[in-house]
This record gives structure tokens, sequence and C-alpha cells, in this order.
């Protein structure tokens, strides 16, 4: 893990900053590790706080956010689970203002070989953002979840500002 040098330093937070405020939704793929377990998947998230991913598994586990609610289904499961999305980290994660705000305050962004990252501070917890050293997109993040496990997401083929219908994010179409 590296410290960019002081000069590099603004125009890492200035590039990363552009690019988010040009930004108006993405698309990718992810891999997502929690503890041991990983799972796969894509996802369409338009800001503000708006996220659909469909996970690759036999169940078709879907999670959505509409803005204000989160909620997790999928075949597997008898009900669905709903959670208020200001209690998670992707409340901060799908806020673009907020990360922004965030980045115009920081005063370290650290790098390996592929990313640049920071990290921000939710209900006691560490949310580490990561972004693409090349394009400057967003490529990850490493947060804790409700239930107190490492989640790792890392993101890949990821596209921006598609044509995207809003009303993927219904959660009541995801509802048993």
């Amino acid at each position: 893990m590296l410290l960019i040098p002081l000069s590099s330093f603004a125009s890492t937070k200035n590039e990363i900053k552009e690019k988010l405020e040009k930004t108006e939704n993405i698309y990718f793929k992810f891999k997502q590790k929690i503890n041991d377990k990983v799972e796969s998947g894509e996802c369409k998230l338009s800001y503000p706080k708006k996220i659909y991913c469909l996970y690759d598994d036999i169940y078709k586990k879907v999670l959505v956010s509409n803005g204000r609610s989160l909620i997790i289904n999928s075949k597997k499961i008898k009900n669905y689970y709903i959670y208020k999305l200001k209690d998670t980290p992707l409340d901060l994660i799908l806020d673009k203002k907020y990360l922004i705000k965030k980045i115009e305050s920081i005063n370290k962004i650290e790098e390996n070989n592929d990313t640049f990252f920071f990290e921000i501070e939710h209900n006691k917890n560490l949310v580490t953002i990561f972004f693409d050293k090349k394009r400057f997109d967003i490529q990850g993040w490493t947060t804790v979840d409700i239930y107190q496990n490492k989640v790792e997401t890392k993101l890949f083929e990821v596209e921006t500002n598609l044509m995207i219908d809003d009303n993927i994010y219904r959660i009541q179409k995801y509802i048993n």
C-alpha cells in the first residue's frame, strides 16, 4: 500500500470527483466475498441511492434499493428481507453527493497496483471505497454488514451513463 505523493494527490482527488460528478448511473458485474462465501452477479446503480442486483445463483437472489429501503429476496427464502437503506453501508456508497463531499475533505488517498482508495466511517465501521487508476470509475468497496461480516465487493466490466429503466428499482416487484 502506497501513499500518493502530495503533487499528484490534488489531481487524483479532482479526477475521482469529476468522474463521479459526470456519472448518473453505473452498470457492472461483481464478485462479492462475505467471510469465505463468494457470490457474483450484475448490478445497475442509479444515483441517488438506487441499485438493482441479480445474483448468479440457482435461487435468483435479488437486491434492490429504491433510495429509501433495501430489499433482498430469492427463491430460497419464504419471505424477503427489508432494511432501511440508511442503516446499511450502501447508503453512503449509493450517495454520489456524499462521496464527492467526502473526497473533497479527505487528507489522504492510498493506492495499490490497480486502484486508488480511501476510507470513511459508517456506524462505527470502516468503509473502504476503491477507484480504477486509469478511468477513475468506482471499482468496489469493503464494508461490514448488519451481521458484522466483512463484505468485499469487486466490480468489473464497469460502464457508465447507460439507459436504465427506473422501474427496476420498484421494490414492490420483488416482494413474495
